[in-house]
């Protein structure tokens, strides 16, 4: 028997355009190269407030042209009334404006203006919570506490995405006392030198903390070690180095963990703690590397 299977043609593969001339929708098959392309643009304007459909609503706008909301509506197999919505909150922003003709149409905002308004949206929001910090402090410490004798738990905590991962990355490299510890896989390397982590550990080096860094040893850790000039850095020639996550070892007090799932491919989380065994286990596997290369 001969086994015969239907090559099915995933949605995400391709996109529906309107052809006003001959009044009806083409289907058309999106380049691979650009449907990742696309993904990482729908996943950046998700970060920077938008929902899920409120992206497909700008990227369609964006990518096609103006429309009536009806076609959009049809093009995206949303219901009439959400399409709408969605239209009057993305004007609300800026993002999308009305074309006064009968019937009314929709167009985009050029996608570098939208992006720009978006930023300077968040940054906005970044500047008021700040102006708010210290009221909101105030009132905090304005309630009534309960008298509760400190003691020390060990704890976990879980953490997703890059930027969360470098906040705490950061907020612990904040609070070294004496010595770090670090092994950065060469998948983790780059976005660590990007957001500043790299720099951090230079300049604490120069102060009287203990830095260790250890890295794979390849093109791109050689790269990012030697722009930032780290003297106590080491490439790390262990076997085992290609299955090791990143990991940063504080004060032998603090660690956080990345977890990378499918090779590296899914999003990145990370695990901190305080567990003391973990920590231990973790400094003596680091331990013994530091001392088997060079």
């Amino acid at each position: 028997m001969v086994n015969m299977e239907l090559s099915v043609e995933k949605p995400e593969s391709i996109m529906k355009l309107y052809d006003e001339n001959s009044g009806l929708w083409k289907v058309v098959r999106i380049d691979k190269g650009h449907a990742k392309s696309v993904e990482v643009i729908e996943g950046t304007l998700r970060g920077l407030g938008l929902s899920k459909n409120e992206v497909r609503v700008f990227m369609h706008l964006a990518r096609t042209g103006e429309h009536k909301a009806s076609e959009i509506s049809e093009a995206l197999s949303l219901h009439r009334t959400e399409t709408y919505r969605i239209l009057r909150d993305l004007e609300k922003r800026g993002l999308v404006s009305s074309v006064f003709e009968k019937p009314l149409k929709f167009i985009a905002t050029p996608f570098e203006k939208a992006l720009e308004a978006l930023i300077e949206t968040r940054k906005m929001r970044v500047n008021i919570l700040e102006k708010k910090k210290d009221s909101l402090v105030n009132l905090w410490l304005s309630l009534p506490q309960l008298e509760i004798e400190p003691e020390r738990k060990e704890v976990f905590q879980i953490l997703e995405g890059e930027e969360q991962i470098c906040l705490k990355a950061d907020e612990i490299l904040n609070n070294v006392e004496s010595e770090v510890s670090t092994f950065m896989s060469e998948r983790d390397i780059a976005n660590f030198y990007h957001s500043g982590i790299m720099d951090k550990l230079k300049k604490m080096s120069k102060k009287n903390v203990k830095v260790q860094l250890l890295t794979n040893y390849s093109p791109k850790s050689c790269f990012f070690i030697e722009k930032i000039n780290l003297k106590n850095a080491k490439y790390s020639l262990s076997e085992i180095d290609d299955e090791l996550p990143t990991y940063i070892l504080a004060d032998d007090k603090q660690l956080l963990l990345l977890v990378r799932t499918n090779n590296g491919k899914k999003k990145v989380a990370a695990l901190w703690t305080n567990y003391d065994a973990f920590i231990k286990a973790l400094k003596a596997l680091f331990v013994e590397l530091w001392k088997n290369n060079a």
